[in-house]
């Protein structure tokens, strides 16, 4: 029973990390008129998207910025000639104002109040720009606007091609990446080669948690394993993952010139070709979507497996990594599984990651599959390095 309790306890955990990326939530359907931006509070450079939508009876007509005004910190604020335009929304209409290209205009800390006048009802909407704090700062100056640049200059030189540019800064970093990669699946394979040794030590020394790391402890400084390595090449991995993650969601958003080096100022958002061998790299779902998440999955599901066992894979075998104690007293409960940790990285993250897939646009997938073929020619190098 306990088994089936921690498989339900991954499923729940995946399944609030796939609502996270998702971000569909359920909403009551507004009344009247809708006047609001998609955010409150924004950090430079905003991009901000203005929504009014028509839940009236009545068919409505907006007249640019005579009806649509901006005031920040008590000023109105001036938006270049010839952004504004006329609008008409029937009853159950919706419509969005693109204020990204305007991002230098609201390059300003402070508040900006939207105002909209129909008739004689006036709707207001503030906004807060706020600069980042160090740690916003921190990553955008070492993960975002580099690697955002060095795309930009790869789309470039391959004539505006997003497809052309996710491969080869996939490659890049994966080399730059090489280094910390190979050491920490040494490292995992080593651990695996000591578990017989562990076991041991676990059996001798059960009944004494003090003695027993202190012998674990010496046992790893014998045989020259760290059972953390492979912490610090995931922590240098997440950043650069949720920055691939964030780039390829917003690569249409014009305010990304903001970040653009020197070097770079005139490279054009707008003639980047999302078109890859007849693959949409901004879209998601569809018969391409699941093609590309099977795939996936299964590439996935091959370097789980290489990096677990040159032989075949058997879960029920007690030597392997995560191995669950055999005296339950000792065992902390509050724990899953380490036998079903083990196969839910076998089974349950590819498919995990096959669902991610399939729902995220399929640039996002291009980065994961060509990461993860690269991630398996690096580990078949290290399984032979460690069988010789």
């Amino acid at each position: 029973m306990k088994k089936y309790l921690d498989f339900l306890l991954i499923f729940f955990l995946m399944f609030f990390i796939f609502q996270f990326f998702n971000g569909k939530n359920n909403q009551v359907e507004p009344q009247g008129i809708v006047f609001e931006t998609d955010s409150s509070s924004y950090s430079v450079p905003a991009s901000i998207f203005l929504t009014i939508e028509n839940n009236t009876s009545e068919d409505i007509k907006i007249e640019g910025c005579k009806d649509i005004s901006i005031n920040y910190n008590g000023s109105p604020l001036t938006l270049p000639e010839g952004f504004c335009s006329e609008m008409a929304l029937a009853s159950g209409d919706k419509a969005k104002v693109d204020y990204s290209k305007l991002y230098e205009s609201f390059s300003g800390e402070g508040t900006y109040v939207f105002e909209l006048i129909i008739g004689e009802k006036k709707y207001i909407y503030p906004v807060e720009v706020s600069n980042r704090g160090i740690i916003g700062k921190l990553f955008v100056g070492v993960f975002y606007a580099p690697i955002f640049n060095i795309l930009a200059f790869i789309i470039q030189t391959f004539s505006y091609s997003l497809g052309w540019g996710i491969v080869l800064i996939t490659i890049l970093i994966r080399v730059v990446l090489l280094f910390p990669q190979h050491k920490m699946m040494v490292s995992q394979r080593k651990l695996q080669q000591v578990q017989p040794k562990i076991k041991a030590v676990q059996e001798k020394y059960k009944g004494d948690s003090q003695k027993l790391g202190m012998e674990l402890m010496a046992l790893y400084k014998k045989e020259k394993v760290n059972p953390m390595g492979s912490c610090g090449f995931l922590i240098i991995q997440m950043p650069i993952l949720l920055v691939i993650y964030r780039i390829i969601l917003n690569i249409k958003d014009p305010a990304n010139a903001f970040y653009l080096y020197p070097f770079l100022q005139e490279f054009s958002i707008s003639a980047i070709s999302y078109d890859f061998f007849s693959i949409d790299l901004l879209s998601a779902g569809g018969v391409v979507g699941a093609i590309l998440a099977i795939f996936i999955g299964l590439i996935q599901y091959i370097q789980v497996k290489l990096s677990l066992a040159n032989k075949p894979i058997d879960i029920s075998k007690k030597w392997v990594v995560l191995e669950k104690k055999k005296w339950a007293d000792d065992y902390n409960s509050m724990m899953p599984d380490p036998e079903m940790m083990n196969k839910f990285m076998l089974y349950g993250m590819p498919a995990m990651v096959a669902v991610f897939t399939y729902t995220l646009f399929a640039g996002i997938g291009l980065y994961w599959g060509i990461s993860t073929i690269f991630a398996i020619l690096q580990q078949l190098f290290v399984n032979k390095i460690i069988k010789k």
